[in-house]
């Protein structure tokens, strides 16, 4: 997996370093619907990272959300967000990343996440950890909801959407130090493997959202989980990251909210 990794950084610094010059000067704009937007940076990121991929791993399966790569029933698959938080990234809001996983035979085994603002190359193999800039992370010591700092994310399509996550956020602002909603999930998973977080939750994702940073998560301690603590499903777009020490909480309130809904 050294291989990988190294062709799977150099993906990253190169699709970062474009995105990052980019800032502020997006030529084309389009929208995959009302809200979810895609520009030409996407699409120019994309392009990087799946040359060199490709180009290394001619005989592996890639998925990038803007519609490249290859299908080939190939044990392995990239799953590849040219751009995660493309919404901050078109408003000059610094936080988006570029985030790259490799599944193999159904198990995600390497995932490399590249915030090009900071410079912070987050990244873990499986069985060997997980990294930030070659030191070792790890989730944070928070035991109770009551003192952790979490995170959420809301789908592109909230005002139609079937999914309300107002009244999750609402109450786990109540429940916690805070809720943050920073927009790209990646990095808020990411973040929750290096301690700067303490809980997250999400619905309606898309595989390449949750796949490298799930990995990174559990490397570095924490725990990965459905709304109701199953093993995570990367195509299923529902999921819990934590430190471990509060998932439990977490999946508790979950559950009271969605009885609370179905029995209003």
């Amino acid at each position: 997996m050294k291989k990988e990794r190294q062709v799977a950084f150099r993906a990253a610094l190169e699709a970062g370093a474009l995105i990052r010059e980019r800032v502020g000067q997006i030529s084309s704009i389009d929208y995959k619907s009302a809200f979810n937007m895609v520009t030409d940076v996407d699409k120019a990121s994309e392009e990087i990272i799946l040359k060199i991929l490709q180009n290394e791993f001619p005989g592996d399966d890639f998925v990038a959300e803007e519609g490249g790569g290859n299908v080939n029933g190939s044990s392995r698959r990239w799953l590849i967000d040219p751009v995660d938080g493309t919404t901050n990234f078109a408003h000059g809001y610094p936080f988006f990343c570029v985030s790259i996983g490799l599944e193999e035979n159904g198990e995600m085994v390497l995932g490399v996440i590249y915030e090009p603002v900071r410079d912070e190359m987050f990244y873990a193999i499986k069985g060997n950890g997980a990294f930030l800039n070659d030191q070792k992370i790890q989730v944070s010591k928070v035991d109770t909801l009551t003192n952790s700092l979490l995170v959420t994310g809301f789908p592109p399509d909230t005002v139609t959407s079937a999914f309300d996550n107002m009244a999750q956020f609402n109450r786990f602002t109540n429940l916690s130090q805070g809720v943050r909603r920073d927009g790209s999930a990646a990095l808020d998973l990411a973040y929750i493997a290096c301690g700067r977080l303490d809980g997250y939750w999400e619905k309606k994702l898309a595989p390449w959202d949750v796949a490298a940073g799930s990995l990174i998560v559990e490397e570095a301690g924490g725990k990965v989980s459905d709304f109701t603590g199953a093993p995570l499903s990367v195509e299923e777009g529902i999921i819990i990251a934590s430190n471990g020490l509060i998932h439990d909480e977490i999946i508790k309130v979950l559950a009271e909210l969605k009885e609370k809904v179905r029995s209003s």
